[in-house]
């Protein structure tokens, strides 16, 4: 929701996500405790937390934050089970999102994992611009697997490799996989991918292949970061991605009824916020 233009009033994002808890997917990221001028459209992520009714699914709530102030914010509520921050490879990406440097920002991640380990939460660290950036900025694979180290160093144990403006190729998603997977076998690493439509499937099945378990998605592939450039490069679409890992076999457990809801009610909700 963070990048659509128009504001989606509080009911209709409670409805909407409430929606989703029925389905039953193992994580929601459902908001964020981040500065209203930064992001307008989750200034009320505090009322629609109050709105939701929880005692009825297995899902958990995730909520991401950009610094300590809205990790304490979102710690003092108990229904939340993780704190998403980002951290990116891309100085430049990391002052525009966070208005920090990198440094700043690993700082903020070892405050923040302290936060998480007191507070009984987890910390969920996405690896912004983390197969490649459009700034200009240095990339390589060796950058990711040096600042996988340093989160490991730091007792970080989830860390999603996010193509923050779908750069990604197959090749480099089964490089880094391989890589990262036996390197840290005590983080569990997730593909957090922004692809157009007819990338997703080769860009899912990379990651899957060579062992990766964890992938964020969202419904329609409606999405993306505002922070990152003028234009959005979508999400990969949740109806996409459950087809594909039913296909594998995987028995995900969803109720597929309450889905098929949810994306009548995403058409309903999200579509008239684009324009």
């Amino acid at each position: 929701m963070q990048g659509l233009p128009s504001f989606i009033p509080t009911a209709q994002k409670t409805a909407y996500l409430q929606q989703l808890l029925a389905v039953g997917f193992d994580v929601l990221d459902f908001g964020s405790f981040v500065s209203p001028k930064a992001i307008p459209q989750l200034r009320d992520t505090a009322e629609v937390l109050a709105g939701l009714d929880l005692d009825r699914t297995r899902t958990r709530l995730l909520a991401i934050v950009a610094n300590q102030r809205g990790a304490e914010a979102a710690a003092s509520h108990p229904e939340i089970s993780f704190l998403g921050f980002p951290l990116s490879l891309s100085e430049t990406f990391q002052r525009r999102n966070t208005n920090q440097t990198i440094a700043e920002a690993l700082a903020d991640v070892a405050v923040l994992h302290e936060l998480c380990e007191r507070r009984g939460k987890t910390l969920v660290v996405y690896l912004s611009m983390g197969f490649g950036n459009p700034y200009g900025d240095a990339y390589s694979p060796a950058l990711v697997v040096d600042f996988a180290g340093q989160l490991a160093t730091l007792g970080v144990r989830l860390v999603a490799l996010s193509d923050t403006v779908g750069v990604s190729t197959p090749a480099l998603i089964t490089s880094l996989f391989t890589e990262l997977l036996p390197a840290f076998p005590q983080i569990g690493f997730g593909a957090h991918l922004h692809t157009t439509p007819t990338a997703w499937l080769e860009k899912v099945q990379a990651a899957y292949q060579v062992g990766c378990r964890r992938f964020d998605s969202a419904l329609g592939g409606i999405g993306g970061c505002p922070m990152a450039a003028d234009t959005l490069t979508g999400n990969l679409a949740t109806e996409n991605l459950v087809a594909f890992l039913a296909a594998q076999g995987e028995e995900l457990g969803l109720d597929m009824a309450a889905l098929a809801q949810a994306r009548l009610l995403a058409a309903e909700v999200l579509s008239p916020a684009v324009c």
